[in-house]
């Protein structure tokens, strides 16, 4: 059973926003690279699809180096809810509505094979893991439509699905989908394992190594801020894409929501739950120390978009406390993954006619079984296999015309969002700084300044996102500086916390 003694949180201080599984004092540390080193293959991400695809080729006695920024699952698998189903929400209703029942079957098939992958894994390595049944529930007679929708396209593709009029759930509900024999973990405990068996197989990782570029050439030459390495092969399992090669930025919505671990008297439901319609809400329990707790999340927004994200933590906090009295949060935290524009996930080629730089990108927060599924395709394409379903999900696929109206919405919105935010109205630059865990953006002559107060200290940084220009926006919640363009987070000290940007907001000098 994993140990998690927990911290106590109010769920609305930005410093103190920890997951779950990243609270833990067993977390190894990893050294940076060092210059001069060549690989066959280098994976840039130490998430899910990073460690799973560099233990993959380890074992075919690739040479390989996992070049992580932060640390193992600092970004989206540290921060997710370890939910391992193939039901996945109104995902397959979603994908339905664009696409053919052929592919459907494929993207749950495909899912399927990561999923079975994953537990089994976890099996043979002392992992531990939780069956559940899986329920998306309607909130309201509205929502048992897309309930229904959801129950519709999993039934057309394959899936043994039940309908049931009662969740067990303890508030009102309007009509629910069950999956049975589905899994939940401790995405923690997957990557401390894969990590070590990376290493058993000669394959290293390094953290604090952002890769900043990657020059496609033979060898491919991977940049980071000091120096560079060479690979043959470089595998980009960054969530975003950082590399503008390509335009996946474009092809991509970012979306942030919110989680908390609770503890709750007497006993919890024993599902993974969530809801078909608004206000999004997700449902599990935890093992820790002593019981479980309750995992709650909900509160999804565009990245970078959200007046008050610390509004949305404490929404979700008073839901929690409203359905399950006596609820005390213990872990407040938040995540963010990418949507592709035809509702499927990408993987493959990072441009169409090279297969030099690979990536993984657009699981649309259902990546646990999908980055292992995307780990085995290009871990497969690397090492000259082929997998039938891995068709329906790789880059530049004809069917991706689809999601062409969706595009042309989003970029659309993106272009909106940028002018107006040059040309909004500013608090103009003055000497009251902003109170402690707070910040704004103010015009100091021709210059937009994004200025914080974080720990007692003030900066004053540009206030222009690093990577296509958008102007930045405080996060309330994390105390981070937030881009509504492509989803890109700076910490308050300017240090990139999330791409698709690589270098850090620049000082605002006098």
């Amino acid at each position: 059973m994993p140990c998690h003694a927990g911290h106590r949180s109010n769920g609305r201080r930005g410093p103190a926003m920890t997951s779950l599984w990243l609270d833990r004092p067993d977390r190894p540390a990893y050294p940076r690279v060092a210059p001069g080193r060549s690989f066959d293959v280098a994976v840039v991400g130490a998430g899910l699809t990073g460690l799973t695809t560099a233990l993959l080729l380890a074992r075919a006695g690739c040479s390989v180096a996992v070049l992580e920024a932060r640390h193992l699952g600092a970004v989206t698998t540290g921060n997710t809810t370890g939910k391992v189903t193939l039901l996945q929400g109104t995902k397959l209703a979603r994908i339905a509505r664009r696409h053919s029942s052929s592919t459907v079957r494929t993207y749950v098939e495909a899912n399927m094979e990561g999923q079975q992958w994953l537990l089994r894994y976890c099996a043979e390595h002392d992992v531990p893991v939780q069956r559940r049944p899986d329920l998306v529930f309607a909130q309201s007679e509205k929502g048992r439509d897309a309930a229904g929708d959801v129950h519709d396209a999993a039934h057309e593709a394959g899936l043994p699905v039940e309908w049931l009029e009662e969740a067990g759930l303890p508030f009102p509900t309007f009509g629910v989908v069950r999956l049975a024999d589905q899994a939940q973990l401790d995405p923690l405990d997957v990557l401390l394992a894969l990590a070590r068996d990376i290493e058993r197989h000669g394959g290293e990782i390094f953290e604090r190594s952002r890769v900043r570029d990657v020059d496609a050439g033979h060898p491919c030459r991977v940049r980071l801020a000091d120096t560079e390495v060479l690979a043959d092969r470089v595998v980009l399992a960054t969530g975003t894409p950082f590399l503008d090669r390509g335009g996946f930025f474009a092809r991509l919505e970012p979306s942030r929501s919110y989680a908390l671990a609770l503890d709750v008297p007497g006993p919890l439901p024993q599902v993974m739950a969530i809801s078909a319609d608004p206000p999004n809400r997700s449902l599990r329990t935890a093992p820790v120390t002593g019981g479980e707790r309750l995992v709650v999340a909900g509160g999804s927004h565009r990245g970078g978009r959200a007046v008050s994200p610390r509004a949305h933590v404490a929404e979700l906090t008073r839901w929690a406390a409203a359905q399950f009295p006596g609820a005390a949060p213990t872990h407040a935290w938040s995540a963010q993954d990418y949507r592709g524009i035809d509702q499927l996930p990408s993987v493959g080629r990072l441009l169409p006619r090279s297969d030099r730089v690979l990536v993984a990108t657009g699981f649309d927060k259902w990546g646990l079984a999908m980055a292992v599924a995307a780990a085995l395709a290009l871990a497969g394409g690397i090492l000259e296999g082929h997998m039938l379903w891995a068709r329906s999900i790789r880059t530049w696929r004809p069917g991706a015309v689809t999601g062409l109206d969706r595009a042309v919405r989003l970029n659309a919105d993106v272009a909106a969002r940028l002018t107006a935010d040059r040309l909004s109205p500013r608090v103009h630059s003055s000497a009251v700084v902003p109170p402690e865990g707070e910040g704004r953006v103010e015009l100091d002559g021709q210059r937009l300044v994004a200025v914080s107060t974080v720990d007692g200290r003030t900066r004053r940084l540009s206030a222009t996102c690093t990577h296509l220009g958008g102007v930045v926006t405080w996060n309330d919640a994390e105390h981070s500086w937030d881009c509504p363009l492509h989803g890109s987070r700076f910490a308050a000290d300017g240090a990139v916390l999330e791409g698709p940007a690589t270098c850090r907001l620049h000082d605002a000098r006098p």
